[in-house]
């Protein structure tokens, strides 16, 4: 296997935390021993990993991943250690597990804290002694595998209430890298921005990559960014998009902060034909038999078109989607109406 590791992201960076891990990492990924990665969810502990993995003496050998907080118990075994034909019902032949398949190479275990202790235990021996049992097996089968584990969890705390072996703890916690949350790397957000910003336009087909106005620019560098770099990347790309090319004057930090935009409907209720649905919370008049019916239709067309524009703060595509229509259904209706929308 050839190394076709590329790093476009986690290598990004030049605050010092960031250099600071980058440098760490590097100097202990060619040592043949476990590592734990510390930090928060979107901090890119998959991609430290990864790096780890080829920046070691094992990069020719396979990069093995596992995410131990989608498994429940009775699956988080066989996945890891593989099964023997008729082990458990379904059991219909034999199946490696991520310890084979990771052999000469890396095994990740991403959320470790949340392995069940009976597999902890299990894993302790392969630390140890290089080999295991598929279930349902009794040969011993030995691998060679460096184990790089993640969490955001605090191990030593849950070795000490007895959540997590203190002895497969110790194992592998050859090194501790702890990742920097992107709050402690100001210097960082505007050029992982621009990257995401970049790599959002080539996506969409834009001419030109849109640019953050200086106000945005301030508001994305004091933002909390709780979910660090995998939320620095959702607001990116949906600002893209959200811009259609040009500048980008706002951002959505969070799609879910607006209340729901329709007037609920009641379960007992059933919209008669004298009721007329509410765009948001602004009621439309109702229907006045004054005039033509052309005139009537467009009145109550540029109502509902200055209502969604306004509840969408003037973006296009969101206000066409609060409306049910498609960007092409509403651009057809701002040409029909640009006179008297303005």
């Amino acid at each position: 296997m050839g190394n076709n590791y590329s790093n476009p992201v986690e290598a990004l960076g030049q605050s010092e935390a960031f250099l600071d891990f980058q440098s760490r990492l590097s100097k202990v990924a060619p040592v043949d021993r476990p590592v734990l990665l510390i930090g928060e969810r979107g901090t890119g502990k998959e991609l430290a990993a990864s790096r780890l993995h080829y920046l070691s003496g094992r990069w020719e050998g396979p990069f093995i991943t596992l995410n131990c907080s989608t498994l429940t118990s009775s699956l988080i075994e066989s996945e890891l250690f593989g099964h023997e034909k008729g082990a458990f019902t379904g059991a219909e032949q034999q199946r490696a597990g991520r310890f084979e398949l990771a052999g000469g190479g890396t095994l990740f275990l991403d959320e470790i804290g949340m392995i069940p202790l009976p597999v902890q235990e299990k894993i302790l021996r392969v630390v140890e002694y290089g080999s295991f049992e598929r279930v349902g097996g009794s040969e011993p089968i030995e691998v060679d595998v460096r184990i790089i584990g993640a969490t955001n969890a605090d191990l030593a705390e849950m070795a000490a209430q007895n959540e997590f072996k203190k002895d497969l703890l110790d194992r592998l916690s050859f090194e501790v890298l702890f990742l920097p949350p992107l709050r402690s790397r100001r210097e960082d957000i505007m050029l992982l921005a621009d990257h995401f910003a970049s790599r959002m336009a080539f996506e969409l087909g834009y001419d030109e990559i849109p640019k953050f106005s200086r106000k945005m620019i301030s508001q994305l560098e004091a933002y909390a960014w709780k979910g660090n770099i995998r939320e620095l990347k959702n607001v990116v790309e949906r600002a893209v998009y959200q811009s259609e090319g040009g500048r980008i004057d706002s951002v959505v930090f969070d799609p879910f902060v607006s209340p729901y935009p329709f007037e609920p409907l009641g379960e007992s209720q059933s919209p008669g034909l004298d009721e007329v649905p509410a765009v948001g919370k602004r009621a439309v008049e109702p229907v006045q038999l004054d005039g033509s019916f052309k005139e009537s239709v467009r009145k109550h067309e540029l109502e509902l078109l200055r209502t969604a524009l306004e509840r969408s703060r003037f973006n296009q595509r969101r206000a066409a989607a609060l409306l049910g229509l498609t960007y092409d259904q509403f651009r057809g209706l701002m040409k029909k109406h640009r006179d008297s929308i303005g």
